[in-house]
């Protein structure tokens, strides 16, 4: 059978104090202590199993990983715990689990406090499966069972049928101890579920006594709620008449509100329908308006334009106007100068032909006298009187001046 060695640092610093008063374990030392390293070995590991946090300890609920490693019900499980916590404080340190353990196989593990942390030990482990039991270890092996009662604690044996197998062909001497340790926690197993049962049976009793009481209270209950309503209706049948009418009259007041209600929401959806033609009307109404206004707007645009044409025009026309008028004013200007000019030249030349108008009559005034000196110095000679422009006679007197005018 092949075999590797490999050293390991453990926190489990331990020292050997002898097993029990077994004379083949005492004899042979080497052989004591290896089975002892095994055992350290699987409790380590079966604790590390349970301690995956890295607490340094475990619980009942770590317990509850061991069930893929041990054929072991959770109920057996926590059996197995109750009997290792001999503190009864709810956890187990790697001290008690694996003194624990070794005490129930017969191999006492001493924890050196001193050296806890930089102890180190070596140990040798097998590494290949152990060979098929032949049908007479195998019946040996359930009639062991059968003899303890851990058959029917043990769903899944295969895990000790290895182990027994093991101890019984490498350590026989500790074969007795294996099967007391199977006893032990067997009749624990067993005593765990007993005491589960009998809780149980008490727990169905009292749940059942529950019942009884619950069922009697609410039967009690139900009749006192009957009597209750009897008493009830017995009172209320007096009033029952009066209510009804009430009721009566205010379901008839209510029926006559629904029918307001109902034709008050048939008029509304009729004003909706009509504001929703309206609506449609005026969208109708909007979009042409929205179009005209368009077509103003393009009005407006083009006449904007076309008066803004015109002020340019009407500012050209006021500018020519206004020159027109500054040429005008100064022709009128011009004009007015000669006209003042020919004025003045004709107001000269009526001065003139007044001085040359009164020489002529002053010539002729003269001649006029002599001709009437010498006239007169030949036949006087009566004339009549002459009419003026205007009817008036004029009497011939001497010395007459012709150009003089008759008043009126």
């Amino acid at each position: 059978m092949a075999s590797r060695r490999r050293t390991l640092a453990s926190p489990w610093g331990v020292q050997d104090v002898g097993a029990t008063g077994n004379a083949a374990a005492g004899a042979n030392t080497e052989s004591g202590n290896e089975a002892r390293h095994q055992m350290l070995e699987k409790a380590r590991e079966l604790f590390q199993l349970c301690d995956k946090e890295g607490n340094g300890f475990i619980t009942k609920r770590d317990m509850q990983r061991l069930q893929n490693e041990l054929p072991l019900t959770p109920d057996q499980l926590e059996a197995v715990f109750d009997s290792l916590d001999q503190d009864r404080n709810g956890y187990l340190t790697p001290v008690e689990f694996s003194q624990g353990l070794g005490q129930y196989i017969g191999v006492e593990i001493v924890t050196e406090r001193g050296s806890l942390e930089n102890s180190s030990y070596e140990e040798t482990f097998e590494s290949d499966d152990l060979d098929m039991m032949d049908d007479e270890e195998e019946d040996r092996f359930c009639s062991m069972m059968q003899h303890l009662g851990a058959s029917q604690v043990f769903k899944d044996q295969s895990e000790v049928r290895q182990l027994w197998t093991r101890l019984r062909r490498d350590r026989p001497e500790l074969l007795a101890n294996f099967e007391e340790f199977l006893s032990k926690v067997s009749f624990r197993i067993l005593e765990f579920q007993q005491d589960r049962e009998s809780i149980e049976q008490a727990l169905k009793r009292r749940e059942s006594d529950h019942d009884r009481e619950v069922q009697g209270l609410y039967e009690e209950m139900e009749q006192q709620i009957k009597r209750e309503k009897e008493k009830l209706l017995s009172q209320d049948m007096s009033k029952h008449s009066g209510w009804n009418h009430h009721l009566k009259r205010e379901l008839k007041n209510k029926e006559q509100d629904l029918e307001n209600i109902i034709q008050r929401h048939r008029k509304l959806e009729n004003q909706i329908k009509d504001l929703n033609y309206e609506q449609a009307e005026t969208r109708m109404q909007n979009e042409q308006l929205r179009h005209v206004n368009e077509d103003l707007q393009d009005q407006l645009d083009r006449s904007r334009q076309e008066l803004e044409a015109a002020h340019t025009n009407l500012r050209i026309l006021q500018e020519e106007i206004e020159h027109e008028h500054h040429q005008k004013a100064r022709d009128v200007l011009k004009v007015s100068k000669n006209m003042q000019k020919e004025k003045e030249s004709l107001l000269r030349q009526l001065e003139l032909l007044r001085e040359m108008n009164k020489k002529l009559r002053d010539e002729r005034d003269a001649f006029e006298a002599r001709k009437l000196v010498s006239l007169k110095k030949r036949v006087p000679i009566h004339k009549p009187a002459r009419s003026c422009c205007c009817g008036h006679r004029i009497p011939v007197v001497p010395h007459y001046v012709p150009w003089t005018q008759c008043k009126p």
